[in-house]
């Protein structure tokens, strides 16, 4: 082998090395040592509280340093749009509620991402419904009296919400419509004092998230009527649903999910779920969460990504021709 032929031959595997080299730093991701579980509202929330239980099991099925970071503002979209932004290497993982993702692009005109086309659904973490609860001093004292009330006073039965645009205005916006009802929604700045006015009288009624709504009930300080969900609710076994008492069409509740940036490569969705499945098998963590009228919903990305366009749809459809400020 003559001297020129020996140099191509060094030149090209010198080359080839080198290339492979390279070829394998630009594939590899990086695991970040610290994954940052971004909740879309202040701390003390029921979301916020529902992610900080959720990041210590987490922590411990990927191997890695979960902590949660709140970014509020915009019913969760200003996190949204941070994980929206965020590097595809898990490092950022939004723990998302679902009126964020279902109801916030139809009321809120400055939504900088499309929960649909800008996300990876990685995996669903639980559900949760609403409960209507009533003022104590109230002259109907079930729902089918409640019904006969509000069709024989159109517009005197008001409700309280935690906003223009709040999962539970948009519970009672559909709950008129099904029911056939006319009703005075009142808004709020939280589901807190509204919670309170309806204890106190200034309004009759509202819906609430069981979670949040539960301490009253068991304190006898408002009277629960039904729950919002299809199913009776284990946290409230004795109460019926909407359409056990005639509310035909009525299914309302909402969830928490997992959804990272685009371009997450297919081994960590899968490895993100993976944990997150056996975390959701945690004992401790099952109990609490369906002590305070949480579901658990141990599923895979797709089902979540299916939930949320259906839902999207529907309030697409309730929001339509109603104004947002």
């Amino acid at each position: 082998m003559t001297r020129a032929i020996i140099s191509r031959v060094l030149r090209r595997s010198l080359l080839a090395i080198g290339l492979a080299l390279f070829m394998s730093g630009v594939g590899a991701q990086t695991a970040p040592s610290t994954v940052k579980l971004i909740v879309g509202y202040v701390a003390g929330g029921p979301v916020d509280a529902a992610a900080r239980v959720f990041a210590p099991v987490l922590s411990r099925e990927l191997g890695q340093t979960v902590v949660v970071e709140n970014r509020a503002g915009a019913g969760g979209a200003v996190a949204g749009q941070s994980v929206v932004k965020s590097a595809p290497n898990g490092s950022e993982i939004f723990f998302a509620a679902s009126p964020t993702m279902t109801i916030t692009p139809h009321v809120l005109k400055a939504m900088t991402f499309d929960p649909l086309k800008d996300m990876t659904p990685l995996a669903p973490i639980l559900t949760y419904a609403n409960v209507l609860v009533i003022n104590l001093n109230q002259p109907f004292k079930t729902l089918p009296e409640l019904l006969a009330f509000a069709k024989a006073n159109p517009g005197q039965l008001a409700y309280g919400s935690a906003g223009m645009g709040a999962s539970n205005h948009l519970s009672g916006e559909l709950f008129a419509s099904r029911a056939g009802v006319s009703m005075t929604h009142i808004p709020y700045k939280g589901n807190a004092p509204a919670m309170t006015d309806v204890m106190g009288g200034q309004i009759q009624m509202m819906f609430d998230i069981i979670g949040g709504a539960k301490a009253f009930i068991d304190g006898g300080k408002v009277r629960p009527l039904a729950v919002t969900s299809k199913e009776r609710n284990p946290a409230l076994p004795q109460l019926p649903s909407m359409a056990e008492l005639g509310v035909r069409d009525y299914d309302v509740g909402g969830w928490f999910g997992l959804y990272g940036p685009l371009g997450m490569s297919a081994e960590l969705q899968q490895r993100i779920a993976t944990a997150t499945t056996k975390a959701l098998q945690d004992p401790d963590l099952r109990k609490r969460w369906i002590d305070q009228g949480y579901v658990i919903w141990s599923s895979n990305g797709g089902e979540l990504a299916e939930r949320m366009r259906r839902e999207h749809a529907l309030w697409a459809e309730v929001t339509k021709g109603m104004k947002f400020e």
